[in-house]
């Protein structure tokens, strides 16, 4: 968390010194940060910052496709006269464990329209989910865990 900090740092001192205050110039200055503190990371000591922000970066466009995809699926469901959906509450085995995990991993899936977290048990290892599209509760599981769980554990531990 300090290698971030320490680099957004970098980004604002390369935006003030540019004088230039737009999107393309903080990513240059983030961007610039990262490859300087890169160079200096036998001086910051261990850190998974290096591998796990591209990791997250990649994440994102991944997570941002998921989105687009699932609003493209809803919306011609709306539109069209036949009815593909066919709603159900599926749950969901979890092997995150902390309540950051399950956070992150319940504010991803409600993120994704046609899809809603309602709950996580009491034992916090099955998660519930409302699906728009759960015909196969099996596939919806796995989708979850695969596309957006493990993606959590990677970033997260």
């Amino acid at each position: 968390m300090t290698v971030l900090l320490l680099n957004l740092t970098l980004m604002a001192l390369w935006v003030a010194s540019t004088g230039v205050f737009t999107y393309a110039n903080s990513a240059l200055g983030f961007l610039v940060g990262f490859v300087v503190l890169w160079w200096l990371q036998t001086l910051l000591g261990p850190t998974a910052y290096f591998r796990k922000l591209p990791l997250a970066l990649w994440f994102s466009a991944l997570f941002l496709w998921e989105v687009l995809k699932s609003n493209l699926r809803v919306a011609w469901d709306v539109v069209t006269p036949n009815r593909l959906r066919e709603p159900g509450i599926v749950a969901v085995p979890l092997d995150a464990e902390s309540d950051a995990e399950i956070a992150v991993l319940a504010n991803l899936i409600t993120l994704t329209p046609g899809s809603l977290c309602l709950d996580v048990s009491e034992d916090r290892r099955t998660l519930y989910v409302h699906a728009m599209f759960a015909r196969e509760p099996d596939q919806v599981r796995r989708e979850i865990k695969q596309r957006f769980e493990r993606w959590v554990l990677v970033l997260l531990r």
